[in-house]
């Protein structure tokens, strides 16, 4: 016979109210089918879920279930990479947009909990990300040309070229998108409490106050595939592509692919913000190019300036630079389906 399972659950205490209820209420679905009680760490500002992830997989449980917001499911996703071990997506916090990318439930822990504890196993891909951060003069540069002064403008094969140096230089892994641009600067500005309050609408509230940002210039690489060049007001690469609100940003793209789908966005003025949304919802072309799409395993964008970059909606900082390359099926998930 074989002996019941362990989970551990690795939960950002942050996003609830009540974490004691919350605890007792997955020891409860664990025993209701009959795994043992679960491993339970929580994550602190010094350890977001790398180290308890580490430790997870040292006490040898059989699935690993973040409890949190998008950014404790990357930290937790990222170290368990090529684990052999899946990753069992529980709801909290304000996107859980991987899960809805996956089609999992995210208003019911009961639901989500039954499904990593007996649901299927399945290989998804995950996104490396290498960026180049700007120096000091150029964040300066920046900084002179939104008060409308001569800016220094940043040589575009420099910023990526071998010789730049290795302290700004940095890597990251996401699961489900990055953006360059107006995405990054709503993510840094949305305040905590109103996302408490209203959920991803507050991100609807503060994207509305940040519609006539500056546009920015970017090469678009992809090997195989040439280069473009674009004046732009946002640039997402995305693992998947459905957004909050249940907006289909990359429709084409899939957790499982083994690519990458990219769009640029490059509105002009609210008219420009309308006729983008109406392209995004429906699919049609309104009007002069404002989205386009691009699909490749690689992606490489330089900017003319320093751009704000977020990763599943963790804002990193300003950017010069990004690579972003696909690593197939490299992580495990629990899905909707009878175990084999």
């Amino acid at each position: 016979m074989d002996s019941p399972g362990r989970a551990a659950v690795i939960v950002n205490p942050t996003k609830f109210s009540d974490v004691g209820r919350v605890r007792r209420r997955v020891e409860e679905v664990c025993r209701v089918h009959g795994w043992e009680e679960p491993l339970w760490l929580e994550t602190t500002a010094e350890d977001p879920g790398p180290g308890q992830t580490a430790q997870a997989l040292e006490a040898g449980v059989d699935v690993v279930c973040p409890l949190g917001g998008d950014g404790t499911v990357r930290a937790v996703g990222a170290a368990m990479v090529d684990s052999g071990v899946p990753v069992g997506l529980l709801p909290g916090g304000t996107g859980n947009l991987l899960a809805r990318n996956l089609e999992l439930p995210v208003e019911s822990l009961d639901k989500a909990l039954t499904i990593a504890l007996t649901g299927r196993t399945a290989p998804i891909d995950t996104c490396r990300l290498e960026l180049v951060r700007p120096t000091t003069s150029q964040l300066e540069a920046r900084l002179e040309d939104e008060e409308g002064q001569p800016s220094t403008s940043v040589d575009m094969d420099d910023a990526v070229d071998d010789r730049t140096s290795p302290e700004v230089r940095e890597e990251h892994r996401f699961l489900v998108m990055a953006g360059l641009g107006f995405d990054a600067e709503v993510m840094a500005a949305a305040p905590e409490k109103l996302k408490d309050r209203v959920g991803w609408l507050a991100y609807l509230v503060t994207g509305l106050q940040h519609l006539k940002g500056p546009q920015f210039t970017v090469d678009l690489r992809m090997p195989g595939s040439g280069q473009v060049r674009r004046r732009v007001r946002s640039v997402m690469v995305g693992n998947v592509g459905r957004l909050q609100g249940g907006m289909e940003l990359l429709p084409d793209a899939l957790a499982d692919d083994g690519t990458m789908d990219a769009v640029l966005l490059s509105p002009e003025g609210i008219v420009g913000w309308v006729a983008t949304v109406a392209q995004l919802t429906t699919r049609r072309r309104i009007g002069h190019r404002r989205v386009e799409h691009f699909q490749s395993p690689e992606v490489r964008v330089v900017s003319d300036k320093p751009v704000e970059l977020e990763i599943d909606g963790d804002t990193i900082g300003s950017v010069l630079a990004i690579r972003v390359q696909v690593d197939p099926g490299s992580l495990l998930v629990r899905l909707p389906g009878t175990a084999a």
